[in-house]
């Protein structure tokens, strides 16, 4: 499956349902970044600056709530092919120097492909999502 026109749009509209808001984004943040911890729990070295080993901690919720902002604007500039690469640009930029290794975006995929389905019930499409996921991963990782 590729991440083709139409299946950006089903993946935008898809993200507008999952994502929400309020204490709803918070909990969907949540869900993804503990899926992600259960995987690859030496991740949380990278998160020490927000509190990392605790995911309940204010720092910690504000730092999950800003990656998945940035990823809202990689996914609501899918069909802007411009946009979408001015912000996986300035994705790639903030990663760069991390050296975030490509397994712990393999976990931060399998997370979000864990736990969209649960917001989503039989809507969701688990190869659109993957497709456009890996587009956007590329992106960032350069």
């Amino acid at each position: 499956s590729e991440c083709d026109v139409l299946t950006r749009l089903k993946v935008k509209a898809q993200w507008r349902r999952a994502y929400s808001h309020g204490h709803n984004r918070e909990d969907f943040a949540q869900a993804i970044w503990r899926a992600l911890f259960a995987q690859v729990p030496d991740s949380r070295t990278l998160f020490k600056r927000v509190h990392g080993h605790d995911t309940t901690s204010p720092e910690f919720q504000a730092h999950a709530l800003r990656v998945l902002a940035g990823f809202d604007i990689a996914i609501s500039t899918l069909d802007q092919p411009d946009a979408l690469k001015a912000e996986l640009d300035h994705l790639e930029k903030q990663h760069e120097g991390r050296h975030i290794p490509d397994n712990y975006f393999d976990a931060f995929k399998t997370a979000l492909l864990h736990v969209l389905p649960a917001q989503l019930g039989r809507c969701w499409d688990k190869d659109a999502w993957s497709a456009c996921f890996d587009h956007i991963a590329h992106g960032i990782k350069g």
